[in-house]
């Protein structure tokens, strides 16, 4: 009898301890993720510094700088990708759209250098700051007029995998989805037929962007904006009207593009010599290419 109880006592402890150990182990996890989860919703102290530090000692040719946000705790991809995506392809656009190219490259990598080291290391902030920047050298540098002789080019550029999660990528879509119903239909179609490629009949369901009209029920990933072609008698590099800005996260304070260097604030009129700017595009591509 003394034996049978024992050899309960023993597994009744041992069972106490099981639940313990994998209790505490539980509560280890626990406490891991939440802190991967803290340290997602802001940049650290050591990639902050290494952003700084890449972005003073980037080229102001090639695309260099934006290869700073790669590879940090917010996962801010893409900028770098694009940069490179328009480079390799600036032979295929015409003067105007060589001119856009190199002017809002110029304009995106002056604005990370100088906004930067000025916003929350949140990412909400961090993010907003560059799509904000995106959107505002886009339109500054007339991107809408840019892609409209060249909407087969730019349309190719666009790919369905890079839309997902929301980043740069989805920023330029949307800018686009504001240039008129011949880009929009374009982009739809592109998408749609990349979508059914990975996901087959589902994409039917999704009308991203409907064939001759924007659907009400599109998806909020790639919600349309409003048209923002240059109004008549307008200056052609004023920016969109505020209601266009997206709604500030945590209440950061809102960036506007409002002064920047003699070269930032020079158009690109027509009056550029087309072959300056593909020498320069070129210079930029043999840049990167080096890196």
């Amino acid at each position: 009898m003394r034996v049978p109880l024992t050899i309960g006592v023993f597994i009744l402890l041992l069972a106490v301890r099981q639940t313990h150990t994998t209790d505490s182990s539980s509560a280890h996890d626990t406490s891991q993720e939440r802190s991967v989860n803290i340290q997602k919703r802001r940049l650290s102290l050591q990639n902050t510094a290494e952003i700084q530090q890449c972005l003073v000692n980037a080229g102001d040719v090639g695309c260099g700088m934006f290869e700073c946000f790669n590879n940090n705790s917010c996962e801010i991809r893409g900028l770098h990708d694009i940069c490179m995506t328009f480079l390799h392809n600036a032979g295929k656009f015409d003067s105007q759209g060589k001119s856009f190219i190199k002017d809002a490259l110029k304009c995106m990598a002056h604005g990370l250098r100088h906004r930067f080291s000025c916003v929350s290391r949140k990412c909400l902030a961090v993010k907003e700051m560059v799509f904000q920047l995106q959107r505002e050298c886009y339109v500054k540098h007339n991107l809408c007029s840019a892609v409209s002789e060249n909407v087969n080019v730019m349309v190719e550029m666009i790919h369905f995998k890079d839309l997902f999660p929301k980043g740069p990528h989805v920023e330029l879509v949307n800018v686009l989805l504001g240039c008129g119903e011949e880009v929009r239909v374009a982009i739809g179609r592109r998408i749609r037929t990349q979508c059914e490629q990975n996901w087959g009949a589902l994409c039917g369901s999704l009308s991203l962007c409907a064939l001759g009209k924007v659907e009400s029920q599109a998806s909020p990933t790639l919600a349309p904006v409003p048209d923002i072609t240059t109004p008549p008698g307008a200056n052609s590099n004023s920016l969109p009207p505020a209601s266009l800005h997206l709604p500030e996260p945590d209440g950061e304070p809102a960036w506007t593009l409002t002064g920047g260097d003699e070269d930032e604030r020079q158009s690109s009129g027509p009056q550029d010599n087309a072959a300056e700017v593909e020498k320069e595009l070129k210079r930029a591509l043999n840049a990167t290419k080096r890196r």
